[in-house]
Protein backbone atom coordinates (compact mmCIF):
# COMPACT_ATOMS: atom_id res chain seq x y z
CA UNK A 1 0.00 0.00 0.00
CA UNK A 2 2.73 2.35 0.72
CA UNK A 3 4.11 1.86 -2.81
CA UNK A 4 1.36 2.55 -4.44
CA UNK A 5 0.71 5.68 -2.37
CA UNK A 6 4.35 6.59 -3.74
CA UNK A 7 3.54 6.43 -7.24
CA UNK A 8 0.58 8.08 -7.19
CA UNK A 9 1.82 11.27 -5.41
CA UNK A 10 4.95 10.56 -7.63
CA UNK A 11 2.99 10.77 -11.34
CA UNK A 12 1.19 13.98 -9.86
CA UNK A 13 4.87 15.96 -8.85
CA UNK A 14 5.70 14.98 -12.00
CA UNK A 15 2.58 16.81 -13.71
CA UNK A 16 2.72 19.70 -11.33
CA UNK A 17 4.88 22.64 -11.93
CA UNK A 18 6.19 22.62 -8.34
CA UNK A 19 9.26 20.84 -8.28
CA UNK A 20 11.43 19.42 -6.35
CA UNK A 21 14.50 21.00 -4.73
CA UNK A 22 16.85 20.55 -7.58
CA UNK A 23 20.48 19.37 -8.25
CA UNK A 24 21.71 20.73 -11.34
CA UNK A 25 23.34 18.72 -13.67
CA UNK A 26 26.71 19.50 -15.41
CA UNK A 27 26.40 17.37 -18.45
CA UNK A 28 23.82 18.13 -20.91
CA UNK A 29 25.61 16.35 -23.54
CA UNK A 30 24.10 12.71 -21.19
CA UNK A 31 20.89 14.05 -23.29
CA UNK A 32 20.10 14.45 -26.82
CA UNK A 33 16.72 14.22 -29.42
CA UNK A 34 16.93 12.35 -32.71
CA UNK A 35 14.98 13.11 -35.52
CA UNK A 36 13.58 10.18 -37.77
CA UNK A 37 12.77 12.64 -40.40
CA UNK A 38 14.30 15.89 -41.59
CA UNK A 39 12.16 15.71 -44.34
CA UNK A 40 9.39 13.85 -46.24
CA UNK A 41 6.67 13.63 -48.04
CA UNK A 42 5.14 11.25 -45.51
CA UNK A 43 2.82 14.05 -42.44
CA UNK A 44 4.19 11.56 -39.61
CA UNK A 45 7.70 11.94 -38.12
CA UNK A 46 8.95 10.66 -34.51
CA UNK A 47 11.59 12.43 -32.30
CA UNK A 48 13.42 9.95 -29.48
CA UNK A 49 14.50 11.40 -26.37
CA UNK A 50 18.19 9.49 -25.71
CA UNK A 51 20.35 9.21 -22.84
CA UNK A 52 23.96 8.44 -22.21
CA UNK A 53 25.35 6.70 -19.76
CA UNK A 54 22.59 6.81 -17.24
CA UNK A 55 22.87 5.96 -13.51
CA UNK A 56 19.62 5.46 -12.12
CA UNK A 57 16.23 6.69 -13.94
CA UNK A 58 13.43 6.04 -11.76
CA UNK A 59 10.33 8.65 -13.39
CA UNK A 60 11.42 11.74 -15.80
CA UNK A 61 9.18 14.64 -17.37
CA UNK A 62 10.23 16.41 -20.50
CA UNK A 63 8.95 19.45 -22.03
CA UNK A 64 8.83 20.58 -25.68
CA UNK A 65 7.89 23.61 -27.44
CA UNK A 66 5.90 23.20 -30.83
CA UNK A 67 4.26 25.41 -33.31
CA UNK A 68 0.11 23.89 -32.88
CA UNK A 69 -0.97 25.53 -35.88
CA UNK A 70 1.44 23.12 -38.10
CA UNK A 71 2.02 20.18 -35.59
CA UNK A 72 0.25 17.91 -33.60
CA UNK A 73 0.95 15.27 -31.28
CA UNK A 74 0.11 11.86 -31.98
CA UNK A 75 1.59 9.41 -29.03
CA UNK A 76 4.43 9.42 -26.79
CA UNK A 77 5.74 6.06 -26.02
CA UNK A 78 8.50 4.09 -23.71
CA UNK A 79 10.51 0.66 -23.82
CA UNK A 80 10.37 1.90 -19.99
CA UNK A 81 8.14 -0.27 -17.85
CA UNK A 82 5.81 1.62 -15.63
CA UNK A 83 3.04 4.17 -15.78
CA UNK A 84 3.21 7.27 -18.50
CA UNK A 85 1.14 9.97 -18.44
CA UNK A 86 -0.65 11.06 -21.45
CA UNK A 87 0.96 13.55 -23.33
CA UNK A 88 -0.40 17.42 -21.70
CA UNK A 89 -0.81 20.25 -24.34
CA UNK A 90 -0.91 23.60 -23.19
CA UNK A 91 -0.31 26.89 -25.88
CA UNK A 92 2.66 25.57 -27.59
CA UNK A 93 3.97 23.37 -24.72
CA UNK A 94 3.95 19.30 -24.97
CA UNK A 95 4.64 17.49 -21.15
CA UNK A 96 4.94 14.10 -21.06
CA UNK A 97 5.92 12.54 -18.15
CA UNK A 98 6.92 8.27 -17.25
CA UNK A 99 7.66 6.45 -13.81
CA UNK A 100 8.86 3.60 -13.09
CA UNK A 101 6.04 0.97 -10.30
CA UNK A 102 7.34 -0.31 -7.15
CA UNK A 103 10.63 -1.13 -5.12
CA UNK A 104 12.64 -1.24 -8.59
CA UNK A 105 15.81 -0.29 -9.58
CA UNK A 106 16.48 2.75 -11.91
CA UNK A 107 17.37 2.09 -15.38
CA UNK A 108 20.90 2.34 -16.49
CA UNK A 109 23.34 2.95 -19.62
CA UNK A 110 22.91 4.06 -23.06
CA UNK A 111 18.96 3.67 -23.75
CA UNK A 112 15.78 5.60 -25.18
CA UNK A 113 14.06 7.68 -23.11
CA UNK A 114 10.64 8.49 -25.24
CA UNK A 115 9.62 8.69 -28.78
CA UNK A 116 6.93 11.16 -29.68
CA UNK A 117 5.13 10.96 -32.59
CA UNK A 118 3.92 14.47 -34.35
CA UNK A 119 2.06 14.45 -37.55
CA UNK A 120 2.19 17.57 -39.42
CA UNK A 121 -0.81 19.45 -40.54
CA UNK A 122 0.38 21.36 -43.81
CA UNK A 123 3.56 21.53 -46.03
CA UNK A 124 6.21 23.72 -44.39
CA UNK A 125 8.86 23.65 -42.12
CA UNK A 126 8.52 23.83 -38.35
CA UNK A 127 10.96 22.88 -35.39
CA UNK A 128 10.38 20.80 -31.84
CA UNK A 129 12.50 22.33 -29.48
CA UNK A 130 13.32 20.20 -25.80
CA UNK A 131 13.28 22.86 -23.63
CA UNK A 132 13.23 21.17 -19.86
CA UNK A 133 14.06 17.53 -18.68
CA UNK A 134 13.58 16.68 -15.15
CA UNK A 135 14.38 13.10 -13.88
CA UNK A 136 14.03 11.20 -10.68
CA UNK A 137 15.80 7.94 -9.33
CA UNK A 138 14.76 5.28 -7.13
CA UNK A 139 15.19 7.62 -3.89
CA UNK A 140 13.76 10.58 -5.59
CA UNK A 141 16.39 12.24 -6.24
CA UNK A 142 15.23 14.59 -8.78
CA UNK A 143 17.92 16.61 -11.56
CA UNK A 144 16.76 19.23 -14.16
CA UNK A 145 18.52 19.67 -17.30
CA UNK A 146 17.88 22.26 -20.01
CA UNK A 147 18.83 20.68 -23.26
CA UNK A 148 17.63 23.91 -25.79
CA UNK A 149 17.72 21.24 -28.21
CA UNK A 150 16.26 21.55 -31.68
CA UNK A 151 14.82 18.95 -34.26
CA UNK A 152 13.16 20.28 -37.46
CA UNK A 153 11.16 19.09 -40.12
CA UNK A 154 9.49 20.08 -43.29
CA UNK A 155 6.88 18.26 -45.09
CA UNK A 156 7.20 18.63 -48.46
CA UNK A 157 4.20 18.08 -51.36
CA UNK A 158 4.37 14.26 -52.79
CA UNK A 159 4.55 15.90 -56.11
CA UNK A 160 7.89 17.95 -56.19
CA UNK A 161 10.16 14.84 -54.49
CA UNK A 162 12.21 14.96 -57.67
CA UNK A 163 11.06 18.23 -58.97
CA UNK A 164 13.88 20.81 -59.60
CA UNK A 165 12.33 23.82 -58.20
CA UNK A 166 11.37 22.20 -54.75
CA UNK A 167 13.61 23.88 -52.39
CA UNK A 168 12.47 27.19 -53.69
CA UNK A 169 8.56 25.96 -53.28
CA UNK A 170 9.19 24.62 -50.38
CA UNK A 171 11.11 27.73 -48.88
CA UNK A 172 8.01 30.17 -50.40
CA UNK A 173 5.41 27.66 -48.55
CA UNK A 174 7.05 27.85 -44.93
CA UNK A 175 7.44 31.64 -45.54
CA UNK A 176 3.55 32.05 -46.04
CA UNK A 177 3.85 33.51 -49.57
CA UNK A 178 2.99 30.27 -51.95
CA UNK A 179 0.76 27.61 -51.10
CA UNK A 180 -0.63 24.03 -52.26
CA UNK A 181 -3.41 22.84 -54.20
CA UNK A 182 -4.21 20.53 -51.26
CA UNK A 183 -2.12 18.96 -48.11
CA UNK A 184 -0.12 17.23 -50.21
CA UNK A 185 -0.03 18.27 -53.72
CA UNK A 186 1.28 21.79 -55.15
CA UNK A 187 0.90 20.87 -58.80
CA UNK A 188 4.47 22.41 -59.53
CA UNK A 189 4.11 22.22 -63.48
CA UNK A 190 -0.05 23.89 -63.71
CA UNK A 191 0.10 27.23 -65.37
CA UNK A 192 -0.33 30.14 -62.86
CA UNK A 193 -3.25 32.68 -63.78
CA UNK A 194 -2.86 36.62 -63.78
CA UNK A 195 -4.35 37.10 -60.73
CA UNK A 196 -2.75 34.52 -58.92
CA UNK A 197 1.07 35.43 -59.67
CA UNK A 198 -0.34 39.17 -58.47
CA UNK A 199 -0.97 37.86 -55.09
CA UNK A 200 2.22 36.25 -54.60
CA UNK A 201 3.54 39.55 -55.54
CA UNK A 202 1.52 41.21 -53.20
CA UNK A 203 2.07 38.60 -49.90
CA UNK A 204 5.96 38.78 -51.03
CA UNK A 205 6.10 42.83 -50.87
CA UNK A 206 3.03 43.01 -48.00
CA UNK A 207 1.36 45.24 -50.00
CA UNK A 208 -0.88 47.60 -48.04
CA UNK A 209 -4.44 48.98 -49.30
CA UNK A 210 -4.04 51.49 -52.08
CA UNK A 211 -6.27 54.55 -52.99
CA UNK A 212 -8.36 54.98 -55.87
CA UNK A 213 -10.32 52.47 -57.25
CA UNK A 214 -10.58 49.35 -59.63
CA UNK A 215 -10.33 50.16 -63.56
CA UNK A 216 -10.88 46.51 -64.72
CA UNK A 217 -14.64 46.07 -65.63
CA UNK A 218 -13.96 42.12 -65.84
CA UNK A 219 -11.94 42.16 -62.02
CA UNK A 220 -15.49 42.06 -60.01
CA UNK A 221 -16.22 43.45 -56.69
CA UNK A 222 -16.42 40.25 -54.22
CA UNK A 223 -14.03 37.86 -55.65
CA UNK A 224 -10.92 36.50 -53.67
CA UNK A 225 -8.52 38.27 -56.16
CA UNK A 226 -10.29 42.07 -56.05
CA UNK A 227 -8.44 43.18 -53.20
CA UNK A 228 -4.93 41.90 -54.64
CA UNK A 229 -5.45 43.37 -57.95
CA UNK A 230 -6.19 46.78 -56.32
CA UNK A 231 -3.07 46.46 -54.37
CA UNK A 232 -1.01 45.56 -57.41
CA UNK A 233 -2.32 47.97 -59.09
CA UNK A 234 -2.31 51.00 -56.52
CA UNK A 235 1.74 50.02 -56.74
CA UNK A 236 2.16 50.66 -60.23
CA UNK A 237 3.10 46.87 -60.31
CA UNK A 238 -0.17 45.53 -62.75
CA UNK A 239 -1.58 46.96 -65.62
CA UNK A 240 -4.42 45.41 -67.94
CA UNK A 241 -4.45 44.05 -71.75
CA UNK A 242 -5.97 46.92 -72.59
CA UNK A 243 -7.43 49.76 -69.84
CA UNK A 244 -10.25 48.24 -68.52
CA UNK A 245 -9.64 44.19 -68.95
CA UNK A 246 -7.63 42.87 -66.35
CA UNK A 247 -7.97 39.06 -67.28
CA UNK A 248 -7.63 38.07 -64.04
CA UNK A 249 -8.47 34.27 -64.89
CA UNK A 250 -6.07 33.94 -67.91
CA UNK A 251 -2.77 31.94 -67.51
CA UNK A 252 0.26 34.62 -67.15
CA UNK A 253 3.04 34.66 -70.48
CA UNK A 254 6.59 34.32 -68.91
CA UNK A 255 6.63 37.99 -70.71
CA UNK A 256 4.03 39.27 -68.46
CA UNK A 257 5.51 37.67 -65.39
CA UNK A 258 8.81 39.15 -66.26
CA UNK A 259 6.93 42.88 -66.99
CA UNK A 260 5.26 42.28 -63.30
CA UNK A 261 8.59 40.87 -61.79
CA UNK A 262 10.72 44.34 -62.55
CA UNK A 263 7.89 46.84 -61.40
CA UNK A 264 7.69 44.38 -58.54
CA UNK A 265 11.74 44.94 -58.02
CA UNK A 266 11.26 48.78 -58.44
CA UNK A 267 8.74 49.29 -55.62
CA UNK A 268 10.92 47.47 -53.52
CA UNK A 269 13.63 49.52 -54.68
CA UNK A 270 11.35 52.95 -53.93
CA UNK A 271 12.78 53.50 -57.37
CA UNK A 272 10.98 54.60 -60.79
CA UNK A 273 10.57 51.60 -63.44
CA UNK A 274 12.52 53.55 -65.99
CA UNK A 275 15.67 54.29 -64.05
CA UNK A 276 15.81 50.00 -64.09
CA UNK A 277 16.40 49.87 -67.93
CA UNK A 278 18.48 47.92 -69.16
CA UNK A 279 20.01 46.38 -72.57
CA UNK A 280 17.06 44.85 -74.28
CA UNK A 281 19.12 42.35 -76.64
CA UNK A 282 19.71 38.79 -75.66
CA UNK A 283 21.28 35.79 -77.54
CA UNK A 284 18.35 33.42 -77.26
CA UNK A 285 16.94 32.10 -80.80
CA UNK A 286 13.62 33.00 -79.86
CA UNK A 287 13.93 36.68 -78.90
CA UNK A 288 12.42 37.95 -81.95
CA UNK A 289 9.07 36.55 -80.00
CA UNK A 290 9.58 38.93 -77.16
CA UNK A 291 6.84 41.48 -77.41
CA UNK A 292 8.28 45.27 -78.20
CA UNK A 293 6.89 46.18 -74.44
CA UNK A 294 8.83 43.67 -72.94
CA UNK A 295 11.92 43.83 -74.31
CA UNK A 296 13.48 46.04 -71.60
CA UNK A 297 11.93 44.00 -68.74
CA UNK A 298 13.48 40.88 -70.13
CA UNK A 299 16.77 42.43 -70.23
CA UNK A 300 16.29 43.72 -67.10
CA UNK A 301 15.21 40.26 -65.18
CA UNK A 302 18.10 38.61 -67.12
CA UNK A 303 20.64 40.91 -66.21
CA UNK A 304 19.39 40.73 -62.76
CA UNK A 305 19.06 37.20 -62.28
CA UNK A 306 15.27 37.43 -61.37
CA UNK A 307 14.86 35.11 -64.68
CA UNK A 308 16.56 32.64 -66.44
CA UNK A 309 15.47 31.27 -69.95
CA UNK A 310 13.39 28.43 -70.19
CA UNK A 311 16.58 26.39 -71.48
CA UNK A 312 19.56 27.21 -72.33
CA UNK A 313 18.52 28.70 -76.04
CA UNK A 314 15.16 30.03 -75.55
CA UNK A 315 13.34 32.19 -73.04
CA UNK A 316 9.55 31.27 -74.65
CA UNK A 317 8.15 34.45 -73.52
CA UNK A 318 4.68 33.51 -75.27
CA UNK A 319 4.52 30.39 -72.87
CA UNK A 320 3.27 30.30 -69.73
CA UNK A 321 4.44 30.43 -66.91
CA UNK A 322 3.99 27.77 -64.28
CA UNK A 323 3.47 27.35 -60.50
CA UNK A 324 7.02 26.22 -60.01
CA UNK A 325 8.75 29.03 -61.50
CA UNK A 326 6.36 31.28 -59.71
CA UNK A 327 7.73 30.16 -56.46
CA UNK A 328 11.15 30.29 -57.77
CA UNK A 329 10.75 34.10 -59.06
CA UNK A 330 8.79 35.51 -56.08
CA UNK A 331 12.12 33.49 -53.77
CA UNK A 332 14.75 35.57 -56.55
CA UNK A 333 13.07 38.65 -55.85
CA UNK A 334 12.86 38.69 -52.02
CA UNK A 335 16.63 37.57 -52.31
CA UNK A 336 17.01 41.08 -54.57
CA UNK A 337 15.57 43.33 -52.08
Amino acid sequence: MRRKRFTFALICTLCSSMWLSTVHAEKVSDFEMQTSATESANSTFTVTLKGKDIQDLYAYEAKFNFDPKVLEIVKAETKIKGFSVSPIVKNNEITIAHTKIGNVNGEKGNLDIATITFKAKRAGTTAVKWTALKVLDRNLKDQEFTPNQSSTFTKIFSDIVSHWAKQDIMEMVTKGIVEGMDADSFAPNNNITRAQFAALIARALDLTEGSGGNPFTDVKSGVWYEDTVKKAYAAGIISGLSKTKFAPEKSITREEMTTMLMRAKAYASGVKVDSMASDSTTTFKDDSKISPWAKASVGFALKSGLMKGRTQTTFAPKESATRAESATVIKRLLNSK
